[in-house]
């Protein structure tokens, strides 16, 4: 417990000065392009809100550099996250985001991480949301009890949060998740499922669904599941929290290690050992950015819920998690690998 009340004590710090531009960093910024690498394919919610950062980040930067977004899908974007690792420059010319479980997964041993999520450099959150796990309506699976009775074939990216809840679900709360493996994007989950390849979906922000797909919440096209976060979203009141399903203490404890991911939402992060006073502009940028009429307004007009996080606390909170204790992680570790 003291640890997830360090993880809100994070959360609540408050926002840096934003300061301005120094004549070294417009030099540096002036004419040139930043790649905001996207570690999922196109439509999906970590793709259309990095866009929507790429839009408006830029005229917060000294220099006002283009920002390009660049999709690079794979292996639920660790393929993005390990170019950002190992390839891209370290100068503050490339962004990315990337799936917000990676530093849980580093947390419990991934093998497939060859990367340090805390040597990345947080520049902020735009938006802290809970996650859903969903059915669609002709599935006959409308509840997690429903699950427990019949088999229930769930699309996912990869060892991203889209099979690692259901993982959860199956050995803490009896479900009967069958996780179909290899789609490039959330948009690819969304058309299996309205093509009856799959039941449903292991992963999605409700925040993205109403951005999305208001049009199936209207027709109750999807049936949710569960919610996953830290506390219920208010317009979710009768979806149950994963971490209050577990069947024992231990087990809720596990599911709320679990959920502590939703904090980091959908994360921009540059690269390590880019110089501090760029990562002092990139972020002084972001926290202008989510306060700008013109980039509000943009979030309003495509349905996007914004709450964000700053860089700073986000770092804190990646490394609180990253840190989390060898037997913790070792037993999830044994439940979602």
């Amino acid at each position: 417990m003291r640890r997830f009340v360090i993880l809100f004590a994070i959360l609540a710090a408050g926002w840096p000065a934003v300061g301005s531009g120094q004549p070294a960093i417009e030099e540096f910024y002036r004419g040139k392009k930043i790649d905001l690498v996207i570690g999922y394919s196109p439509g999906g919610t970590y793709d259309l809100y990095a866009r929507l950062v790429a839009r408006h980040l830029g005229r917060h930067l000294p220099g006002a550099p283009a920002i390009v977004p660049r999709n690079m899908p794979g292996a639920g974007s660790r393929t993005a996250a390990n170019f950002v690792a190992s390839l891209a420059p370290r100068d503050g010319t490339v962004l990315a985001t990337a799936d917000q479980s990676l530093a849980l997964q580093q947390a419990v041993g991934d093998r497939r991480i060859a990367f340090d999520t805390t040597r990345f450099i947080y520049i902020g959150n735009p938006n802290v949301e809970n996650n859903t796990t969903v059915t669609w309506h002709t599935s006959g699976v409308r509840t997690i009890d429903d699950a427990k009775r019949r088999e229930v074939t769930m699309g996912a990216t990869g060892g991203s949060t889209s099979s690692q809840y259901p993982k959860a679900m199956n050995a803490l709360l009896g479900t009967r998740f069958k996780i179909i493996l290899g789609y490039p994007g959330g948009n690819d989950i969304n058309l299996a499922m309205e093509r009856g390849e799959v039941d449903g979906r292991g992963s999605n922000s409700w925040a993205s669904w109403k951005a999305t797909r208001p049009q199936w919440l209207a027709e109750k096209k999807i049936n949710i599941l569960v919610q996953i976060g830290l506390k219920k979203a208010p317009d979710l009141p009768d979806v149950p929290l994963l971490m209050e399903l577990g069947r024992s203490a231990q087990d809720r404890a596990l599911l709320r290690l679990l959920s502590a991911s939703t904090q980091i939402g959908r994360p921009i992060f540059t690269t390590p050992d880019v110089p501090p006073e760029r990562v002092a502009a990139l972020r002084a940028a972001f926290d202008a950015m989510v306060r700008d009429p013109a980039f509000l307004e943009d979030a309003r007009k495509g349905h996007f819920e914004i709450e964000p996080v700053p860089g700073a606390a986000l770092q804190r909170l990646v490394a609180e998690i990253a840190g989390t204790p060898r037997d913790e992680g070792e037993r999830l570790r044994r439940i979602i690998e």
